[in-house]
């Protein structure tokens, strides 16, 4: 049996920042593959059952699912299912421990169309051998260095199992995110406004992470990440490629980043490009470093884990990616269609970002909620320089069958004061979905020259 199907953990008080000395961690990790998983996440369920044990019993696609391969729409492997119960702005008083702020904020704003449809939990897919290995490998040898902007770790798995700290657990969600190794997609951004109207945009993207590649152990070395957007609408900006490299240390290598201009057929270097700056073709409504919740250099920022609960959040989110839906049924005037959400309790990380007084961001405090079993951050709250909560947000994820890793689907992005939201990466009306580890990609194809290549 892989390892990743065994477990537990009791840990829902908050968890001391301080760091795990060496023996520490090598005791640890002797509860790898035994009270935890390989990954460190709580095998036991809860104690009212809500929550199942993990059971990490299909790695790639379950024997019930007729899966034509990537490049087609993610198949349901619970289609018979039905919501245990919906939470309303009426009966929310009952399941507000596991909301977060946003979500009751979102009540409070649409108290007669938000809703949570809650379905059965399900703990039922899991990561390859490799990627327990590598984790393993980790433990005792991962490391932050330059002020927690670096980290030296095996890559292919997981570097902090047992994060002792803050940054230890934003490297885990950010940085080494378990996904799939390169990825292509034509995508629908909607900005609906407050009255329902909608902003289109549009992007090819496509996307590589040498270090993911299937059953690869490797080291924290050259560029962790590459990637390449080409906007196609809205029709004012069609035609402008960003693109760039990651690296691991964004100390001593920064994101670099170029953008090709089609009104002056130009490529010209974007340097600082991430924190706030606007992300291109969403109107503003997020910032470059909250797409999929956090990316990028997390220096502007104290992190500190505030502790592990329950929470309900979007998971096992295949109904809505599904070719059957129209945008237009799915995108009303506030938030989408809560019918097709679809929300299950887990145990997740709480992790808070508190801005450093020498720094600036529009954000003066963020929130995520990481998923224990995958350590991808789920949803997030930010919050203004005032305290105010402003914006929240949620990813629905889902695992693909191809690659055997979650896939990042629509996020939802939520603007409480303006009333409007985002609807980023919509696939329903495309004629293919997420072209997943086809691995057809190499660094010649990001970069400067790519993006003038593109721009042609």
């Amino acid at each position: 049996m892989n390892e990743l199907c065994k477990g537990s953990l009791a840990l829902v008080v908050a968890l001391s920042l301080s760091s795990h000395s060496v023996e520490a961690l090598a005791n640890d990790a002797s509860r790898l593959g035994k009270d935890l998983t390989c990954l460190g996440a709580e095998q036991a369920g809860n104690v009212d059952g809500s929550i199942p044990a993990f059971s990490g019993k299909w790695l790639g696609a379950p024997p019930q699912v007729k899966f034509e391969g990537t490049g087609h729409h993610p198949v349901d492997p619970y289609p018979q299912e039905q919501p245990l119960f919906v939470i309303s702005a009426q009966n929310m008083a009952e399941h507000e421990r596991f909301l977060t702020d946003g979500m009751k904020a979102l009540f409070k704003l649409y108290p007669q169309t938000f809703r949570m449809p809650v379905y059965p939990s399900h703990r039922d897919f899991r990561f390859g051998d490799s990627v327990c290995q590598a984790t393993r490998a980790n433990v005792g040898y991962a490391h932050l260095t330059d002020d927690g902007e670096g980290v030296v770790a095996k890559t292919g798995g997981t570097p902090f199992p047992i994060p002792a700290n803050g940054q230890e657990l934003l490297k885990n969600a950010s940085l080494f995110t378990l996904r799939p190794w390169t990825e292509e997609y034509t995508s629908d951004n909607a900005y609906v406004l407050k009255d329902g109207k909608v902003n289109w945009g549009r992007v090819y993207s496509k996307n590589l992470a040498p270090h993911l590649a299937p059953g690869h152990v490797g080291d924290t070395q050259g560029a962790s990440a590459y990637y390449l957007n080409e906007t196609l609408l809205p029709q004012r900006d069609k035609g402008e490629v960003n693109t760039g490299l990651e690296f691991w240390n964004d100390k001593t290598e920064p994101r670099q980043s170029w953008r090709y201009d089609p009104g002056t057929r130009r490529v010209r270097q974007a340097p600082g490009y991430g924190f706030d700056m606007a992300f291109p073709g969403t109107g503003g409504s997020i910032t470059v470093d909250e797409v999929r919740l956090f990316n990028g250099s997390g220096q502007r920022y104290d992190w500190k884990i505030v502790g592990k609960q329950e929470l309900y959040i979007p998971y096992n989110a295949y109904r809505i990616h599904s070719p059957q839906l129209k945008y237009a049924d799915l995108l009303k005037p506030g938030h989408i269609d809560p019918t097709y959400m679809r929300y299950e309790k887990h145990r997740v990380w709480v992790l808070e970002g508190t801005l450093k007084p020498s720094y600036r961001h529009l954000y003066g405090k963020r929130r995520l909620y990481v998923d224990e079993d995958t350590w991808f951050p789920i949803v997030g709250d930010n919050y203004d320089n005032r305290g105010e909560l402003w914006r929240t947000s949620m990813l629905n994820f889902f695992y693909a069958y191809e690659s055997q890793t979650p896939q990042a689907g629509v996020g939802l992005y939520h603007d409480l004061n303006a009333g409007t939201y985002l609807a980023f990466n919509l696939i329903n009306e495309q004629n293919k979905g997420y072209i997943l580890n086809q691995g057809k990609f190499s660094a010649r194809d990001y970069g400067p020259e790519a993006a003038r290549r593109a721009g042609r």
